[in-house]
């Protein structure tokens, strides 16, 4: 099995290895079967992006670096029902966050390394949910390396899972930070470690972030590892870059947007190819 995008499939040589799912989570193409080019076609109006395939060239290639499907749609599942809560105005699911939270943990320390699905494998109402899962993904593959405990690393969790809440709050995306914060900050079962994730996840080392331009070691260390695992996602499913061109995105902002050290783990801990590339 391998991971390509959408452009280079060839249904002549290839058929999918993993289902495509529609923005109910219901599958659209089953695994197993060819993609007829009217329906690759429908599925490129979507703009799903990624299809996870075998071939002749993926022929005993696994990836066992992925997280398996079907928690990944769980945990999307889970974050969407959370940040809806809000616009429906009930209450907000936090022991399903934070149980959630225990189990990225989980999932992340019995692998080596973390191979992301990309979000614009699914359709465009789940993104904003997926990309959230994959950052906290990537968040606790930096944050092992860095030997945190498992309190830490629950509370990091927690933090880069609901780090973009705020967008439910307003739509000024440079006020986004702050109105997540202001809400996180007043559920007593959130640590306010978790918290400042949310708020200074858009802040830089060199002081040019926002919302409030702090810099360096103004700047909390799990905040810092949150906004490399935010770049790299975006890099990977909004513009659309293959892993190796995030990271060495990632990597010309040493100095200015992120730490020298967080970047040099960072590439330490997150695959430049993926399996079959």
């Amino acid at each position: 099995m391998r991971l390509i995008t959408i452009d280079d499939y060839n249904p002549k040589t290839m058929q999918l290895a993993r289902p495509v799912f529609d923005k109910h989570k219901r599958v659209l193409l089953a695994a197993g079967r060819t993609i007829h080019p009217t329906y690759l076609e429908k599925l490129k109006q979507m703009d799903i992006h990624y299809l996870f395939i075998e071939d002749a060239v993926s022929f005993g290639i696994t990836m066992d670096e992925v997280l398996d499907m079907p928690t990944w749609l769980d945990a999307i599942s889970i974050l969407q029902n959370a940040f809806l809560s809000i616009e429906k105005k009930v209450e907000f699911p936090i022991r399903e966050i934070q149980k959630l939270a225990i189990k990225i943990v989980e999932e992340t320390v019995k692998r080596k390394a973390i191979v992301l699905v990309p979000t614009s494998y699914l359709a465009e109402e789940l993104r904003l949910y997926a990309h959230s899962v994959n950052v906290a993904l990537l968040t606790i593959q930096l944050a092992k390396i860095k030997n945190f405990s498992p309190v830490q690393l629950r509370d990091l969790a927690v933090g880069a899972l609901l780090h973009d809440i705020g967008k439910m709050l307003t739509k000024d995306v440079e006020k986004h930070p702050s109105a997540g914060f202001e809400f996180l900050r007043k559920l007593r079962e959130v640590s306010l470690l978790s918290a400042h994730v949310c708020y200074q996840h858009h802040e830089t080392f060199d002081g040019s972030g926002f919302p409030r331009g702090l810099k360096e070691e103004q700047v909390h260390e799990f905040a810092q590892i949150c906004a490399i695992a935010n770049g790299y996602e975006n890099a990977l499913s909004q513009k659309k870059m293959a892993p190796h061109e995030a990271i060495e995105w990632i990597m010309t902002k040493n100095g200015s947007e992120y730490s020298l050290e967080l970047v040099q783990l960072f590439v330490q801990g997150v695959p430049m190819y993926t399996p079959g590339s």
